[in-house]
């Protein structure tokens, strides 16, 4: 009824680039939301990029970076062998560039919210900042995290441009749910793509409503809007 294999491997491509986003993302989005230096306001527009970029100018770019004759692709030919491109590891990477802003956006409404007296009172009771971070941040931004997570989530979940173009579409390697439908779609199968799809718009309506529910239970909308903006 499914191709089951493809639903495996977008799962566990969404699961780890989550979390290589959240961690990546928290320590990140707390320096934008705090710092201030004038070129944050550069690295900010740069994690943005993807949600106006077309995922496939995004996907040429690293299908170029990451091919054979770039200093990238040639490196981990060396070491592994293999190549980047038109494997789970290039589409890893492709995936955390992609999903970047959907981790990032989020939690820096959220951490820009946290009442800075109370960042204040922490640095004067002698907290380092990554103390701070972890027991007055991250606490305060509950909503904003676990919005970050499931919109990365799920993101990566709907991946097709960027993941067609450096992963290719290899069985049980890069191909994802997204070009099952597509080659569904290709072979006439619309049986099988209606139901895949079906599928996928259950889950993306999940994933809004878990979104909304968090948002309303944080008390602090801007943490869904303004990585919208």
């Amino acid at each position: 009824m499914f191709d089951w294999p493809s639903i495996m491997l977008s799962l566990q491509l969404a699961a780890l680039t989550t979390v290589i986003l959240l961690a990546i993302g928290i320590p990140l989005a707390a320096w934008l939301a705090y710092t201030r230096a004038r070129w944050a306001v550069g690295i900010e527009a740069i994690v943005a990029l993807p949600l106006i970029l077309p995922p496939t100018v995004l996907g040429y770019y690293l299908l170029v970076a990451l091919g054979a004759q770039s200093p990238l692709g040639r490196w981990w030919t060396d070491v592994t062998g293999s190549t980047l491109v038109f494997s789970f590891t290039g589409l890893l990477i492709a995936s955390i560039l992609y999903s970047l802003p959907f981790a990032v956006q989020p939690m820096l409404a959220a951490f820009a919210g946290i009442d800075r007296r109370l960042i204040e009172a922490s640095s004067v009771l002698g907290r380092r900042w990554p103390t701070t971070i972890m027991r007055v941040v991250l606490p305060g931004a509950r909503a904003g995290v676990a919005t970050a997570t499931v919109l990365t989530f799920a993101h990566t979940i709907g991946e097709f441009g960027v993941v067609l173009m450096v992963g290719g579409n290899i069985p049980g390697v890069t191909r994802t749910v997204s070009i099952d439908i597509y080659d569904d779609v290709q072979a006439f199968d619309y049986a099988a793509a209606g139901r895949t799809s079906l599928a996928l718009l259950a889950f993306s309506m999940a994933v809004l409503v878990s979104v909304y529910s968090l948002q309303r239970r944080g008390g602090n909308r801007r943490a869904l809007t303004r990585w919208a903006m």
